[in-house]
């Protein structure tokens, strides 16, 4: 299992944001970004700050999917 971030940058085009907004509007770090953008774990603190930031749920912004070998 891989954790996917596709929907929260689909959001942001949705919502015509940019991911400096993003990072102002949540208080997340550069680095956290980057995280974000690699689609690596990042702490639930931090989706729970986005999901404030963009008054959605956690569903809107994160996915689950298979890794195929």
């Amino acid at each position: 299992m891989a954790i996917c971030y596709n929907k929260l940058w689909k959001l942001l085009i949705d919502r015509k944001m940019k991911k400096k907004d993003l990072l102002e509007q949540a208080g997340i770090s550069r680095g956290t970004l980057t995280k974000l953008n690699k689609d690596e774990n990042v702490s639930t603190e931090t989706l729970v700050r986005i999901c404030t930031a963009l008054k959605c749920d956690i569903s809107d912004i994160v996915e689950i999917t298979d890794i195929e070998n």
